[in-house]
């Protein structure tokens, strides 16, 4: 007996460039597991076409015309709770990846990601796994930290759940430390810190690191 095989991945391009759209179009298109189903010059339209494709991920400009990528990407989580969005960036608006982030998106690839990465970035974001990239992690973090602490109820309520070592773990997360920076800061192994970097993320209910010290920062820790 045979097994049906798997849907492929449908993605919908929104995107002001065309020839970035173009660009995309080909490296996703290479792969028999993605789809392509459609294309937005702009965020207005890049709303209107998940609504009616319902695609599985959205790669997401920032800056666009008529709608920007943060206000876009509101208005799509809000029709499609379930709806992967990840930002496209050239990584020169922390702010605004930051923001999207915050609203909701994923994860963010650079336009410049080498187009087997990219690849691999989408099937991984439509799998459910983080995708930030780790070389500019640190730099987004340090991002939320020069923005100045904030005093929210319900970032530090979340933070309330955690026990006293996954508090201490959330603490060094937020200043950017990696897993083996922190394993040797708390005297634990990798492995270790990999199990309660997992556990942060179902108790604050965040989906990175970054998203992560963003709750630390909220909370005014």
């Amino acid at each position: 007996m045979t097994s049906t095989p798997p849907q492929p991945v449908s993605v919908l391009l929104v995107d002001d460039d065309a020839l970035v759209r173009s660009a995309l179009r080909l490296i996703l298109g290479g792969d028999p597991a993605i789809t392509v189903v459609g294309e937005a010059c702009d965020g207005q339209e890049g709303v209107a076409l998940v609504e009616s494709l319902r695609p599985d991920v959205v790669l997401m400009d920032i800056r666009m015309p008529r709608l920007d990528g943060l206000a876009a990407t509101e208005q799509a989580l809000a029709l499609q709770p379930d709806l992967v969005v990840v930002v496209l960036t050239t990584f020169d608006t922390d702010d605004m990846v930051l923001s999207a982030l915050r609203l909701g998106a994923r994860g963010f690839l650079l336009k410049d990601t080498p187009p087997a990465d990219l690849v691999a970035a989408v099937r991984a974001a439509a799998a459910g796994q983080p995708m930030l990239s780790p070389s500019v992690t640190g730099q987004l973090i340090a991002a939320v930290a020069a923005t100045g602490p904030r005093q929210d109820a319900e970032a530090r309520a979340r933070l309330a759940t955690l026990t006293e070592r996954e508090h201490e773990v959330a603490l060094a997360v937020a200043r950017g430390q990696s897993n083996a920076e922190i394993a040797a800061s708390l005297f634990m192994s990798v492995a270790t810190v990999k199990s309660h970097v997992g556990r942060l993320f179902g108790k604050l209910g965040v989906e990175n690191r970054v998203q992560v010290a963003i709750c630390v920062h909220e909370a005014g820790l």
